[in-house]
């Protein structure tokens, strides 16, 4: 009761108005405080949704980084584990987006990212190299989202049927290594195009990564060398060379598997057999002329940026040729000896997955088809008109290439 009666005493006294500026004021402090503690609230959330797809992103980049390194040498890539680690992924973000709200560029992103891996594992394997992006890439495309597009800095200029495509293939094993697998004919057909379209037409790539493609149409164009001098001066640049009568019987081969009603290899191949007039004037006699075309080069190339691979060498020793190819590219020797075995049947070696007994990956069946028989005397004949040209080249390069060893159709290039 004494409580009560000096709380009337207390509030008789004191004015209304000011009791109530008073409570007023306790309000509006109370309000501020629950305000300032909602907003840190809300930071500290907004910062862990953010830090969290940070983590989450590039801790999927950087282990798939490692894991493209620590398989390199076995061509194939470790499917289980990609496919772990999109799920992991995916329950991360799913877990930070259930707690905290996350946005839906980051969860899109990993659906699209465990998409892709379950799409890959349903594929079954093809037996030979595709044209376009080899499936030995899929696992390097789920990167694909990550690094820029650049042009080259190397390019396999030719020759045609030398083994161009299959040192391309055995490259893309290489994780440093993106290539286009089609062939771009930039410098000598879509010139005009620009150097914008060329650069779209390449693969992203991470910093440390090659951009590789090859045209083997390049090497026989007068205006690719001063082309490709104007994009890039420090460009380098592989040359895949083959016994000049057995690549242009190898050219005629693909010809006639696709014009069945062309005049034979004999016919082509002179203008006055009687004579022994050789037409110089054909094409797939005259691509073997490398000591012309190599002269085209030297004008805008040292020898420094060039590297000279043995298309015959690459039958028979794969290996060898690619531990070369990658100290020219300045890459770590990846590609090696467990990568290969030799298709008795298609007459050159395949890519295969080291310590497995699945089928190994060829090339395509456009590759491999067994040459016609070209009268001996015109085999003869068309080794005497090249020798002079070979002592050039090989001159010109440093590189003796022993092709004159070679005086029949059964050196190990015999095939298409």
């Amino acid at each position: 009761m004494a409580f009560w009666s000096s709380t009337s005493v207390f509030t008789s006294k004191v004015p209304r108005k000011i009791l109530f500026m008073f409570t007023l004021s306790l309000s509006v402090t109370y309000l501020f405080y629950s305000l300032m503690s909602c907003y840190n609230s809300f930071q500290f959330q907004e910062n862990y949704v953010y830090q969290g797809r940070l983590a989450t992103e590039e801790t999927t980049f950087v282990t798939l980084r490692e894991k493209l390194y620590s398989t390199s040498s076995q061509v194939y890539f470790d499917e289980e584990f990609i496919e772990r680690t999109a799920t992991e992924q995916t329950i991360a973000v799913s877990s930070v987006r259930n707690s905290v709200g996350i946005d839906e560029r980051t969860s899109g992103w990993a659906r699209a990212q465990a998409a892709t891996t379950s799409s890959s594992s349903s594929k079954q394997e093809h037996p030979e190299f595709s044209t376009t992006d080899s499936e030995l890439r899929r696992v390097v495309n789920c990167t694909s989202d990550y690094g820029v597009k650049t042009l080259p800095q190397a390019i396999i200029i030719g020759v045609k049927k030398g083994g161009t495509r299959a040192l391309l293939e055995a490259l893309r094993v290489h994780p440093d290594v993106r290539a286009v697998g089609n062939e771009p004919h930039f410098f000598d057909r879509n010139y005009e195009r620009g150097l914008d379209w060329y650069r779209e037409l390449m693969p992203s790539t991470l910093e440390g990564q090659i951009t590789m493609e090859k045209t083997p149409s390049y090497f026989v164009t007068n205006s690719a060398p001063k082309r490709i001098h104007s994009m890039a001066r420090d460009i380098k640049l592989i040359i895949v060379v083959r016994n000049p009568v057995t690549r242009a019987i190898s050219d005629y081969t693909q010809t006639l598997s696709k014009r069945p009603e062309i005049p034979t290899f004999e016919v082509l191949a002179f203008k006055n057999r009687t004579l022994g007039l050789i037409d110089a004037s054909w094409s797939a006699l005259r691509i073997g002329i490398y000591a012309l075309h190599l002269e085209s080069w030297m004008q805008y190339f040292p020898l420094s940026q060039m590297h000279f691979v043995s298309g015959e060498r690459l039958i028979v020793d794969p290996a060898g040729e690619m531990a070369k190819v990658q100290d020219f590219l300045g890459l770590k020797r990846i590609v090696t000896d467990k990568h290969f075995y030799f298709n008795k049947t298609k007459g050159f070696p395949c890519l295969k997955k080291p310590e497995d007994s699945s089928t190994p990956r060829c090339l395509g069946k456009s590759k491999g088809r067994t040459h016609p028989k070209i009268d001996p005397d015109v085999i003869r004949r068309l080794h005497k008109f090249y020798k002079p040209f070979n002592m050039m080249f090989y001159q010109m390069t440093g590189q003796n290439f022993q092709w004159e060893l070679e005086e029949d159709g059964n050196s190990p290039g015999s095939r298409d």
